[in-house]
């Protein structure tokens, strides 16, 4: 890496105070640029690369916004325009599935374990490392809030059930842990991995006889937030639950699926009138 990336990392890292995947992000993306200088060419020459490496639209822009910041804190006055990404449909769990999740009777450590995870992410719609690092001390039982720590190390409280709150409690009565302690941990405390979350997930859709949806685990945020929606929640305290920097990320859950307009056409259809 070039001198100036490294300078611009470090601000990042010891100024701006950005996570360490969030360096590892700017380091990772800066191997597309050819030189710390680039020229317009050079900038189209990079998104081209990355088109014939086989990246999306959305991996590319993702690149892109890194680079972008970079070019700007250099003060060049070069910038690359965002490519135009496919819109489509969010994967989600239908209600019946959920259903099916929600009343899963898990016995034993594991299975139980397992269980909680799905269910925080159903009721809150957190992201799924952020419910891997919530620690005990992280739930207020009393006032049903969590502490979520999110991207950037920014921190939210959010609402949780009554409903979790029972689970929550007879986990802890059952599975002791310090306040401190992680959640849900390994037989050892540490902190889970993703890939094994997610395995055991899709083995557990199976069992219940359904097939996982896509992109498995954020589809329980996206099922949250479209259901937040459906029930009349609004999308300003939708964008605070889900810890969004801007609205227009979760504008993206106000696109109503395909069985909402079809209600709302049945109101409004002169024929049916």
């Amino acid at each position: 890496m070039s001198t100036r990336f490294e300078q611009f990392t470090k601000e990042r890292q010891y100024l701006q105070n950005v996570s360490p995947a969030t360096i590892e992000w700017y380091t990772h993306n800066f191997k597309w640029l050819r030189s710390d200088n680039p020229s317009q060419a050079e900038l189209k020459d990079a998104v081209m690369r990355m088109r014939e490496k086989g990246l999306k639209a959305t991996g590319c822009n993702s690149v892109i916004r890194s680079i972008n910041s970079y070019l700007k804190w250099a003060g060049s006055p070069l910038r690359i325009p965002k490519l135009k990404e496919p819109q489509f449909i969010l994967p989600t769990f239908t209600l019946p599935q959920a259903t099916r999740i929600a009343n899963h009777k898990a016995k034993g450590f594991f299975p139980r374990r397992l269980h909680l995870i799905v269910l925080i992410l159903l009721d809150t719609g957190c992201r799924i490392d952020e419910v891997l690092s919530l620690r005990v001390t992280d739930c207020d039982l009393d006032n049903l809030l969590l502490t979520i720590t999110g991207k950037g190390s920014k921190q939210r409280r959010i609402p949780f059930s009554f409903e979790l709150r029972k689970v929550l409690v007879k986990f802890f009565v059952d599975f002791p842990r310090h306040e401190r302690e992680l959640v849900v941990s390994t037989r050892r405390g540490r902190k889970l991995g993703r890939r094994v979350v997610l395995r055991d997930v899709k083995l557990l859709c199976k069992r219940l006889g359904f097939d996982p949806p896509a992109r498995t685990l954020h589809a329980f945020r996206h099922t949250f937030a479209v259901n937040y929606l459906r029930r009349g929640g609004s999308v300003f305290h939708l964008q605070k639950v889900l810890g969004h920097s801007s609205l227009e990320m979760t504008r993206r859950y106000a696109n109503l699926m395909t069985e909402d307009l079809q209600a709302v056409h049945q109101k409004v259809s002169l024929l049916a009138a």
